[in-house]
């Protein structure tokens, strides 16, 4: 390797520092680096750290000298083990290694000094550009830790967004050997405590307690001494440690500052560029200084060091390129990467933070639901890793839905579902999806041919678009509706088709009314704008348009109020008599009923506003008076934006408490969405995205939910039904591409010796599960070519 650098400056002398220095170093020997750092040689505050079978495999191709080193020191292990209420899970194949902190800084500040880099100890770096100045450095990284004085000096250029979490932890040592990484959940007077516990050399462990911040405090932690802190530890986790004390290597501190809270730290730029010594030098954040992610999912160790190597790779990529060039590369290509591991973080260290959300499940789902928190680790994952453990596991989520056990267990997807009267095949909907083919409301052949062909394609309920009770309740002229004979009329063709043709598989309507996002075009020519011509008067829960370019939607009197009301009702009337299965009514995505939710749509002074109670009050009327006029056997669901994504919206707090006022008023299914309340909605897109939402409903409110939103393969689904996330899984986009998704899904779970169950063995179903399976087959061919 070769590029334009001559001097190396390193300020931080952690992993990500001095293994930056040493790949950099070892690539151009010709290179002058150096790495300063406050400590002396061997002090270090923590215990070991853990690294994944991957992240070995790394370090590896990057520096195999170093890898060996730190793999001869590694204390390799594949299970985790689970202890709660009185029981044990272990489960294998998930492949961790562990090494003491001071260990494998002591491996890399060895092979710099190996490689010629110049490790300057016991220095206090006060002021970086004039270190920089010193060394004439031609390129600075600021490896200086969570608190990085360089990141605060520059706060202006990296705009650190430092979220400090809930829960506080303390990080000890024991003698106690384990031979997994074990989780262990002890129950006090005042709440859930667990402990993080992994061997990292011959004879110590490292021993992470960790509790919710109102927990701690109602313990008298805070108010206490550091030794009585870990007295009381060592007694609450006794049982684990067979006799054993727990350690503090951090003397430097006193009292309770040993129990810290976990800092997020999220930069949106790692580089600034300063002008040192009449040169423009780049000054660069790495490791714990640029980004921080849980313990829980790992420690910041593996992010500081994939962070060296990906920075030294992108300077070999392009040996010819200005280092502005290559920084810029760097940045937009690990950010990416660093953004996926916190977004996995981010799951991993709510679910520690809520512990008591899933203390209602038994053993066997609690460490399912903790094996797969972040959401990175899949059903088929856990598969690969331990495969006993999970048909295990699947055949006793079958027995709970009623399904015998058997030698290749039903996947979860597949498992029945009872609401009401109604019987579910399988956990798969075919999500609400606008066609714009109504002609003055009524739907025609469009319609049946794609509700039709989704009812055969395997999937357990078939949801049609939003429908409105009234002309003036569309979204756009293409959208159904049901306030006349004809409509009810045709609806009755698609729903009597479904019933012949869908094995078994349930048809549902979603009513809603589009508030002040109606009147406008179809969604191919610009959703969400107003038509060109021929606009109608808007109804909304205040006098506030979607956006600038739409409506001011007029303020419902009492009046607009009941006769919305009573055109809901006739809605709800004529879906029975349709011979629907399914009932939703849309509160979500900015339409009537979600601005009144809404705080950001909803202005009023009156009953209808102000508190989230007050808000949603005008919801819960239509609800109970469509509850009413339902068939009682029949389910109905609640459709709701669980997050604005706005500031001053609607929170995931709000969400909870949204649901249970819908659950109280007799909603049997919270289907859970989120955002398109507003124009200024800035989501957090990925896969799953809006599944926490619906696990934290269903879980703190003890409803069913049906998760939608990025699900796209039946191992998210498998995943989501089998944590206990959600109990059904709304699918969208795959279905428009694929009518049999769910068969096609189900015949790639059959190449992996899975069982179909009874709904799945007719005639007709036997052809599509032949043409899916191979048709999966061919995908696997293509795949391994």
């Amino acid at each position: 390797m070769k590029t334009s650098l001559q001097r190396i400056l390193c300020i931080g002398g952690g992993p990500a520092g001095l293994y930056f220095a040493a790949l950099m170093k070892q690539r151009q020997p010709s290179l002058e680096v150096t790495v300063v750092e406050r400590n002396r040689p061997f002090d270090t505050f923590g215990w070991g750290v853990v690294l994944s079978d991957q992240t070995l495999g790394n370090l590896r191709r990057a520096d195999p000298v170093t890898a060996q080193e730190i793999g001869d020191a590694f204390n390799h292990w594949d299970d985790i083990e689970v202890f709660y209420k009185g029981r044990s899970v272990r489960s294998g194949g998930h492949g961790f290694c562990g090494i003491g902190r001071k260990r494998l800084l002591n491996i890399l500040q060895a092979r710099c000094q190996a490689l010629g880099v110049n490790l300057v100890f016991e220095t206090d770096v006060t002021d970086d550009q004039a270190l920089a100045a010193q060394y004439q450095a031609d390129l600075v990284i600021a490896s200086d830790g969570l608190n990085s004085r360089i990141r605060t000096r520059y706060a202006s250029t990296f705009e650190p967004d430092i979220d400090t979490r809930q829960c506080r932890f303390v990080w000890l040592g024991t003698k106690k050997t384990f031979d997994a990484f074990t989780f262990a959940f002890v129950q006090t007077e005042h709440g859930w405590f667990q402990a993080h516990a992994y061997k990292f050399d011959a004879d110590t462990s490292t021993f992470i307690v960790e509790t919710p911040e109102h927990v701690w405090q109602a313990h008298g932690l805070d108010q206490m001494s550091q030794e009585d802190g870990i007295a009381f530890c060592e007694k609450l986790f006794a049982p684990y440690l067979d006799g054993h004390r727990l350690i503090s290597n951090a003397a430097h501190l006193r009292g309770s500052a040993i129990w810290i809270r976990f800092p997020r730290v999220i930069c949106k730029t790692w580089v600034h560029q300063q002008e040192i010594a009449g040169r423009r030098t780049p000054i660069v954040l790495m490791g714990d200084a640029a980004h921080t992610a849980h313990f829980s999912i790992g420690s910041g160790t593996k992010l500081a060091l994939e962070d060296a190597i990906d920075l030294a790779d992108e300077f070999e990529r392009h040996p010819e390129a200005d280092v502005a060039t290559v920084l810029q590369a760097y940045e937009a290509r690990r950010s990416v990467e660093v953004l996926k591991i916190q977004n996995a973080a981010r799951n991993s260290t709510e679910w520690f933070e809520h512990v008591d959300r899933y203390t209602g499940m038994e053993i066997e789902q609690f460490a399912y639901s903790l094996l797969t928190r972040s959401q990175r680790i899949s059903h088929e994952n856990l598969r690969l890793r331990d495969a006993k453990w999970l048909g295990d596991y699947e055949n006793w989520l079958a027995q709970r839905a009623g399904t015998a056990p058997a030698r290749h267990p039903t996947p979860p997807m597949l498992l029945p579902l009872q609401v009401r009267g109604v019987a579910l095949k399988n956990r798969i909907v075919v999500s609400p999806m606008a066609q714009y083919k109504a002609a003055d409301g009524v739907v025609g052949d469009w319609h049946l041919m794609h509700l039709g062909a989704r009812a055969a394609g395997g999937a357990a309920l078939v949801m049609v678009e939003m429908t409105s009770p009234t002309p003036e309740g569309r979204i756009t002229p293409g959208c159904p509706g049901l306030w006349n004979d004809a409509q009810e009329a045709a609806f009755r063709r698609i729903v009597d088709f479904a019933h012949a043709n869908g094995d078994g598989a349930k048809i549902g309507i979603q009513l809603g009314h589009s508030g002040p996002k109606g009147s406008t075009q179809l969604g191919w020519d610009a959703i969400d704008e107003p038509l060109p011509a021929g606009n109608w008067p808007l109804l909304s829960a205040s006098a506030v348009p979607y956006g600038p370019q739409n409506q001011v939607p007029r303020a419902m009197t009492r009046a607009d109020m009941d006769a919305t009301t009573a055109a809901f009702v006739a809605a709800t009337r004529r879906a029975a008599a349709a011979g629907f299965d399914w009932l939703e009514l849309h509160c979500a995505h900015g339409y009537l009923l979600s601005a009144f939710i809404c705080p950001l749509t909803n202005q009023r002074s009156d009953d209808y506003g102000g508190s989230l109670e007050n808000r949603c009050r005008y919801p819960l009327e239509v609800f109970a008076a469509m509850r009413a006029v339902w068939p009682a056997d029949k389910p109905f669901s609640v459709r709701i934006s669980a997050h604005d994504w706005a500031p001053g919206g609607n929170t995931p707090d709000d969400a909870v408490a949204i649901a249970r006022l819908f659950k109280a008023a007799g909603c049997d299914v919270i289907d859970v969405s989120s955002g398109q309340t507003t124009r200024a909605a800035r989501p957090v897109y990925g896969r799953m995205y809006q599944t926490p939402f619906a696990d934290r409903i269903r879980n703190e409110v003890d409803i069913l939910t049906m998760a939608v939103g990025a699900i796209s393969e039946a191992d998210h689904a498998n995943s989501i039904v089998a944590a206990g996330r959600a109990d059904l899984c709304a699918v969208a986009r795959p279905h428009l591409a694929n009518p049999a998704w769910t068969l096609h899904e189900a015949a790639k779970l059959q190449t992996r010796a899975v069982t179909w169950p009874a709904p799945y063995l007719s005639g007709r179903d036997q052809l599509y599960r032949e043409i899916a399976r191979q048709q999966a087959v061919r995908e696997e061919e293509e795949a391994a070519k």
